[in-house]
């Protein structure tokens, strides 16, 4: 039974084994033809592949032998044209050399008939010669002189003729001239004053302080006077406080002062608080508020004129003519009206406006310092111009327009002629008033021209001068000497009505700080 069973066993794997052999087989078979379908494919897509490159090849050919046989037959076209080119430039230039022989031959002839009539004119040169020899001879025979001393004798004469012409031309002129010159000055002037419409400002010594209301009064003056006080004593205006309803009146000749005392009095009833410190606080905001005022004033009177690269030091200095008066009239508005009439007045004659406009402006800016420094206000106007570069036409028509020296050039007359018309102006100016301020000013440069004046105030409308002294310089005894030096003084260098008071003021202060 075992041996039947392993008998089975190898039959079945015979079977398999034979299976497997033959499945095998047939598989070889057929990738067997499968290979050699696939290498006739190959062989027969190679041959196609070379029979197509052999018509490509000729076909690439052809077209090349094609394009080269064009590109010839253009090139042949092209060589014949320019050959037909060439032959019509040839003709051409032979044409025009044939016209240039011709020409040629024309200017030969020509030439040679020039020469002929030169040769004509030079005989007939030779023979006219000769015969104005033999007049000159003549002449000199009949008039018994000589080539020169006749030329001499004809000039002679054609100068005293011309010198009768021109003695006759200029009388006949200086007839017309004066005839025509007062009035086309008149016209001139007229003119240039309707297109100058400048306002005019006269400035007063008093100015009005309105209070919000009455009770204010009191505050001002504060407790047994001491606001009041103070409040002149470091401003240097008299403030009459009277019965006129919710105002302060503020005097002083010096209109400076007058405005920064107003901007103090404002700051102080508008804050509330009015005190000895916050009054010298108050004090001296509005004096730098004033200082920034003169700097915008100059810069806009330079802006509205049209004047540029005005120094800073002289447009600051110009600013302050805003406060400053002459005969009442404002120094600033003066000034301007000035640069306006001589620039027009410089048009209308034909003379440089600018340059005219410019010294226009300028001409009284020594009136901004010569309360503070000696010397007329033209010498230090001067000074200043030339201090800070300004050109020499300007500062010659500065000196020029009081006549302190002589005008050398038409701007100069021209700003001279400007001043005199804006100062004509009808109530233009004041004399009294200027006699006035005169009186004050010299007031206040006597008590100065002591050693050791801080400051001094004219004030009361003259009749009283404050002086403040430092304290470490003077003692009770050399106040009073003082006192009396400059009453002395008063006495015998002024001419004033009344009384003039003299009050020295000497004022010791410490002050320390706590930590």
């Amino acid at each position: 039974m075992e041996i039947l069973n392993l008998d089975l066993n190898i039959i079945v794997l015979i079977v398999l084994l034979t299976i497997l052999t033959i499945f095998l087989t047939s598989n070889w078979v057929r990738n067997r033809e499968k290979i050699k379908h696939l290498l006739a494919k190959e062989a027969e897509m190679q041959a196609d592949f070379e029979k197509r490159s052999i018509v490509l090849e000729k076909e690439a050919s052809v077209r090349a032998k094609e394009k080269l046989q064009q590109e010839y037959k253009d090139l042949d076209e092209e060589i014949r044209e320019r050959r037909q080119e060439i032959n019509k430039i040839e003709t051409r230039l032979a044409r025009r050399e044939d016209q240039i022989e011709e020409q040629a031959q024309s200017l030969s002839d020509k030439e040679y008939a020039l020469d002929k009539k030169m040769d004509e004119v030079l005989g007939k040169e030779d023979y006219l010669s000769e015969v104005l020899t033999k007049q000159i001879a003549e002449l000199e025979r009949i008039s018994g002189m000589n080539r020169e001393e006749a030329k001499h004798a004809l000039l002679e004469q054609l100068q005293q003729d011309l010198a009768q012409e021109r003695n006759k031309i200029i009388r006949e002129s200086e007839i017309q001239i004066k005839e025509t010159a007062e009035e086309k000055a008149r016209e001139i002037l007229a003119q240039t004053m309707q297109k100058c419409a400048v306002e005019q400002a006269i400035e007063t010594t008093v100015s009005v302080v309105p209070l919000p209301a009455e009770d204010m009064k009191g505050r001002i003056i504060g407790r047994e006077g001491r606001n009041i006080r103070t409040l002149e004593t470091i401003s240097g205006v008299d403030l009459i406080i009277d019965d006129t309803p919710e105002a302060v009146v503020l005097s002083c000749f010096d209109p400076v002062r007058r405005e920064i005392a107003r901007l103090t009095i404002e700051k102080l009833v508008a804050d509330g608080r009015i005190h000895p410190v916050r009054i010298e606080e108050m004090y001296d905001k509005s004096k730098k508020e004033i200082e920034k005022k003169i700097m915008q004033e100059g810069e806009r009177a330079a802006l509205d004129l049209g004047i540029m690269n005005l120094n800073k030091e002289l447009t600051k200095t110009l600013g302050r003519l805003y406060y400053r008066t002459s005969y009442g009239q404002n120094v600033l508005k003066h000034s301007i009206e000035v640069a306006q009439i001589a620039s027009m007045l410089a048009s209308e004659l034909g003379a440089n406006a600018k340059i005219a406009k410019r010294a226009g402006l300028l001409h009284d800016i020594g009136k901004a310092i010569d309360q503070t420094q000696e010397g007329t206000h033209i010498q230090l106007g001067v000074e200043l111009a030339r201090q800070h570069g300004e050109r020499e036409e300007i500062v010659h028509a500065i000196e020029a327009h009081h006549d302190d020296v002589a005008c050398n050039t038409i701007e100069a007359a021209v700003v001279k002629i400007a001043d005199a018309i804006s100062a004509a102006r009808p109530g233009a100016r004041r004399d009294t008033l200027e006699i006035y301020i005169k009186r004050l000013k010299q007031l206040e440069e006597i008590a100065t021209s002591f050693e050791g004046i801080k400051q001094s105030f004219a004030v009361q409308a003259g009749r009283e001068v404050r002086v403040i002294v430092q304290p470490e310089m003077f003692d009770d005894v050399a106040c009073s000497k003082l006192a009396r030096d400059i009453v002395k003084r008063i006495e015998d260098e002024m001419e004033y009505p009344g009384q003039v008071r003299v009050t020295v003021v000497r004022e010791a202060r410490v002050v320390e700080i706590a930590k």
